[in-house]
């Protein structure tokens, strides 16, 4: 599906969907490409790019494939967050800007791409050029990644309080481990974006405005902000994993405790009692009156004896 994003004269901005094969004309700005046929494929290659990125390549990580300038235009890779109920997980897009027109490439649905269009409908997008459209998907990206960190504050908040609390132990594992997940994934999609407006600023330097110089600074300046917390995150993170994964091996080391004193309880009732068991017929306590009742009480004592050491010295 490709969707036009169109700029009049009085600066209102348009979305509609086209088909192969219709007009391109000089007021559209933005064409976002959603999960391409090979039709649209085939279309876009010929009228405006050299090669429709394919899913697999939006996905390579070396600079030189994610950041380039060629024949038709500048090429930029960005990854951006994407949030599916409890999960989270990554999508890349491609973008080309040539002239001034922007066309986007993507696999999946953008929760930041709808949140674009809709402000463009309610027409309150700050946007007057193809690289505005891009800016301020980045910008939308920030703020994102910073609502996530924001949640993963509140979210640690909450494991820590129920760190000791047996019934909510393996609940904890999981929802920390899902918070290493997802804050190494917000790490990765703030450097991803810190890199393109670098690259952006040294590409585009020529043809950049100072309020779209201004909102490329104020927008490094935001991530340099927020990746200090996700090194606190971190940190808080493997403190609870380890914290949790210490207090279940003690709980776990109390009880191997409790069964290794038992067993050492036991041992010398065990020990008269196997002595007693075997019924040579050279042992004189065999023909004791009392000898039944006074092994019983031998094997009583010395468990009660051996259980009293451990308890003085400590143990229990």
């Amino acid at each position: 599906m490709i969707t036009a994003c169109t700029l009049d004269r009085d600066d209102h901005l348009e979305l509609n969907e086209i088909s192969p094969g219709a007009p391109i004309g000089q007021d559209v700005i933005w064409l976002d490409v959603n999960q391409a046929t090979d039709e649209e494929r085939d279309w876009l290659e010929k009228l405006l790019v050299d090669d429709v990125p394919e899913g697999d390549e939006m996905g390579d990580i070396e600079s030189s494939s994610r950041f380039r300038v060629g024949t038709d235009g500048v090429h930029i890779q960005s990854l951006f967050p994407q949030r599916l109920a409890n999960d989270t997980r990554g999508a890349n897009m491609h973008f080309t800007l040539r002239n001034n027109l922007l066309i986007s490439f993507r696999d999946t649905e953008i929760s930041i791409v709808r949140l674009l269009r809709r402000y463009i409908r309610r027409n309150i997008a700050e946007i007057s050029s193809s690289l505005d459209v891009l800016l301020m998907l980045l910008d939308l990206k920030v703020d994102q990644l910073s609502d996530l960190i924001e949640d993963a504050y509140v979210t640690l908040d909450r494991t820590a309080d129920l760190m000791t609390d047996e019934a909510h132990v393996e609940d904890n594992l999981r929802e920390l481990i899902h918070q290493e997940e997802l804050n190494s994934q917000v790490v990765q999609a703030l450097y991803d974006t810190r890199r393109a407006l670098r690259f952006i600023r040294k590409t585009c330097d020529s043809t950049l405005e100072d309020r779209q110089i201004r909102n490329i600074e104020e927008l490094l300046g935001d991530i340099e902000s927020i990746l200090p917390h996700t090194q606190f995150l971190t940190n808080k993170i493997n403190f609870q994993l380890e914290a949790s994964m210490g207090y279940t091996n003690h709980k776990q080391n109390k009880i191997i405790k409790i069964f290794s004193v038992a067993a050492v309880v036991f041992m010398p009732p065990t020990w008269i009692a196997s002595l007693y068991g075997m019924n040579f017929q050279e042992m004189p306590e065999l023909g004791w009156k009392y000898g039944y009742p006074i092994s019983i009480g031998m094997m009583a004592l010395s468990a009660l004896l051996t259980y009293l050491f451990f308890r003085k010295k400590g143990w229990l």
